[in-house]
């Protein structure tokens, strides 16, 4: 049999994992494929540069054009990152009649629908595994395992950066910034981190979930974001105290055909399976109305986690090959995205409030909850010698997003509040 020709764009960390993979299995994959995979061409961006794993010269190229337009290439891998350049090649194999295997997770959340529709008019594939949770195969479980459920909430740690810090925070009860540090030198964090600690990175990744989830075209400005650099070890330690952990959570809900996204920091109760994920795993916790609960659980990043997603991926496209079914698989979403108005999203809310020392002050605070159809589960005053002011940590029934913010609103403007430190969503 003749190997199948793969052109592989990018040889950075993952780009050398997917290289020692599919070289160094080669008789598994043969095994399980029929014939040999061979990767005839990488993209580098200087050929002389030494690497950890080394190639003969005449498979590298610094020009992907050699790549997308050579014909005995069938199926190119993307790995580069980035979101114009990868898009423009993507695009342009595919319209050549090549299959697409990609890691992108940025282009995947903001270009998915456009190659996605190029993908099916073509008859290729385009698998993206990858794009989220690393080694987890997430996106081919809500695809295919989930294919007879009804997906009704998609709850999860996505973003490995964020959930390293506030486990760090959590366990040794560090300041953000020094864990940050800590996590940038550790190579966990970018020198910019902004992408992982702000939210953005998990909001990508939410939104190819939800997408996958609900049949529904969701993309990044649909996701309501809020990242962790304003936890103090403060609100650790007091949701500690009261049963729980913060996480960075990223949760996709469906109502009636309704639907709301977010990422945000998260109180999670202890006893939730969610609540024990530390350092820089990941976990997706999947509700369906037949299956009930399952969680997904894994490294999130790195060479070899996130390599194995991108060949399991490749395996599949050549086995459809061989089937002669590619395209067949592509995920066309199907229903009318219908986004949840502030009145429709409820849940449980924790509040810390610094507040003047004396009488009548809790009577105060509780009433704006109470005009605001807000009911309470806990109010705790806790002892806090390092403030002359007292401070209220409060725990809430199940509000609406719209009836939280009038209190907010409310707060804002009583005397007796000096401050609103924190508001965090609660699960479990």
């Amino acid at each position: 049999m003749e190997p199948i020709q793969v052109g592989l764009l990018g040889m950075g960390t993952v780009g050398t994992g997917v290289l020692r993979i599919v070289e160094g299995h080669q008789e598994d994959l043969q095994k399980q494929v029929g014939s040999e995979i061979r990767i005839a061409k990488v993209l580098v961006q200087d050929k002389s540069k030494s690497r950890r794993y080394a190639l003969e010269s005449d498979r590298l190229t610094e020009d992907a054009w050699e790549i997308v337009n050579d014909p005995s290439i069938q199926i190119v891998v993307e790995v580069m990152g980035g979101i114009e350049l990868a898009k423009t090649y993507i695009l342009a194999a595919l319209e050549k009649g090549k299959h697409v295997v990609t890691a992108n997770k940025d282009l995947m959340a903001l270009h998915g629908a456009e190659i996605l529709a190029k993908a099916a008019e073509k008859n290729c594939d385009v698998f993206y595994e990858a794009s989220v949770a690393g080694g987890i195969p997430i996106i081919r479980t809500l695809i295919d395992g989930f294919s007879s459920d009804r997906i009704t909430k998609i709850m999860g740690i996505v973003n490995g950066t964020t959930n390293y810090i506030l486990t760090k925070m959590s366990q040794e009860g560090a300041s953000y910034e020094d864990v940050l540090k800590e996590a940038q030198e550790l190579g966990y964090a970018e020198s910019d981190p902004t992408s992982d600690v702000e939210g953005y990175d998990a909001a990508r990744k939410m939104a190819i979930l939800g997408t996958l989830g609900f049949h529904t075209s969701l993309s990044f400005p649909d996701v309501s974001v809020k990242g962790i650099s304003q936890i103090s070890k403060e609100d650790i330690q007091y949701g500690k105290s009261l049963g729980y952990e913060v996480k960075l959570l990223g949760i996709a809900e469906r109502q009636d055909d309704l639907i709301s996204v977010s990422v945000q920091p998260t109180m999670v109760k202890k006893t939730h399976p969610l609540a024990a994920v530390n350092g820089v795993f990941n976990a997706v916790y999947v509700y369906g109305e037949a299956v009930g609960e399952t969680m997904f659980y894994g490294p999130g990043a790195g060479e070899m986690p996130t390599a194995t997603s991108v060949v399991a991926d490749l395996v599949a496209v050549v086995k459809n090959l061989k089937l002669g079914v590619n395209g067949r698989r592509i995920f066309s979403p199907y229903k009318e995205k219908k986004l949840k108005t502030p009145e429709q999203i409820a849940s449980k809310y924790f509040v810390r409030l610094h507040v003047d020392d004396k009488a009548g002050v809790l009577a105060k605070i509780t009433q704006v909850f109470a005009n605001c159809e807000v009911s309470l589960e806990s109010v705790v005053q806790q002892p806090n010698h390092s403030i002359a002011d007292a401070e209220i940590v409060i725990v809430t029934h199940d509000a609406s997003l719209a009836s939280m913010n009038r209190v907010l609103a409310e707060f804002e403007s009583l005397e007796v509040i000096q401050k609103i430190k924190s508001v965090y969503r609660v699960e479990g």
